[in-house]
């Protein structure tokens, strides 16, 4: 017989320090609600204005029923330098980090010739080498964290756009989009690096989430109605699809998930080339 001894724990986060990159609005909060609502006992969150992280902070710290509390820093982590403040800044509040969300990211979007070094290095100083120091430089706070048991996990937040082609052109996003494809890889070459070390390594790939990041893409594509009707789902993601999925790979429920990718875009992946326009 199974008994699933385990079965009423496995989304319970209590006790769990978290930390959340771009974690003022957007994915970056759903997911920052979703770990107190757990009962995580500490959850930081980062972006790089202050005034955002701070209403940020007030919004989470004043949610129903929570045991735990938010606290905001304000940083760049595309920059190794303010990383390594990061670090130091969560040493000085919590001994060790059970969850690190590499959630900031950068997009550019423009005609193929014409794109800007500029907005290249953005990318993948944000999406790429970012997420690289990011890990390297929170390890040692996720070793002392992660058991054979109870591992402590890196997720890193991509985009479905890094396993196809998705906008090219006019508004072709192909920079982005390689820069997603290096975080998968990056996300699975950290699986193997760190398991041994009791941290795993995942990706959460999302579609389209309206958000600050996504609105103007959504509009160029042809609004929020447009696609919807082009997903197979008839919808765009919401919060409590993110919420849940991350709970999921943060949870005593996914410890010996390790190296995966989970796309969570209503199916639109397969039907891709009705979303591109040239």
């Amino acid at each position: 017989m199974s008994d699933l001894d385990n079965f009423h724990n496995y989304f319970n986060l209590s006790g769990k320090v978290a930390l959340v990159t771009g974690g003022s609005r957007g994915l970056g909060l759903h997911a920052a609600t979703a770990f107190l609502r757990a009962g995580a006992k500490t959850v930081f969150i980062t972006a790089r204005k202050q005034k955002g992280v701070d209403e940020a902070v007030a919004a989470l710290n004043k949610l129903p029923g929570i045991q735990g509390r938010a606290i905001g820093i304000a940083g760049n982590v595309a920059d190794t330098d303010d990383i390594q403040r990061l670090v130091n800044k969560v040493k000085e509040q919590e001994p060790k980090l059970d969850i690190l969300i590499a959630n900031a990211g950068a997009t550019w979007g423009g005609p193929f010739e014409p794109t800007p070094d500029w907005a290249t290095q953005k990318v993948l100083d944000l999406n790429v080498r970012g997420v690289f120091n990011l890990a390297r430089l929170f390890t040692p706070l996720l070793e002392k964290a992660g058991t054979a048991d109870s591992p402590a996990r890196i997720i890193v937040v991509s985009s479905v756009a890094g396993s196809h082609v998705p906008h090219v052109g006019e508004h072709g996003t192909i920079m982005y989009s390689a820069s997603k494809a290096a975080a998968h890889h990056l996300a699975r070459n950290l699986a193997v690096e760190l398991g041994p070390r009791n941290i795993t390594t995942n990706s959460v790939s999302p579609g389209f989430f309206p958000s600050k990041l996504a609105n103007g893409l959504i509009e160029i594509l042809g609004g929020e109605e447009e696609l919807k009707q082009a997903n197979p789902r008839r919808r765009l993601g919401v919060a409590d699809d993110l919420g849940a999925i991350i709970l999921f790979m943060v949870g005593p429920g996914s410890n010996y998930m390790n190296g995966v990718d989970i796309p969570l875009d209503g199916g639109a992946r397969l039907v891709q080339g009705t979303l591109s326009k040239l």
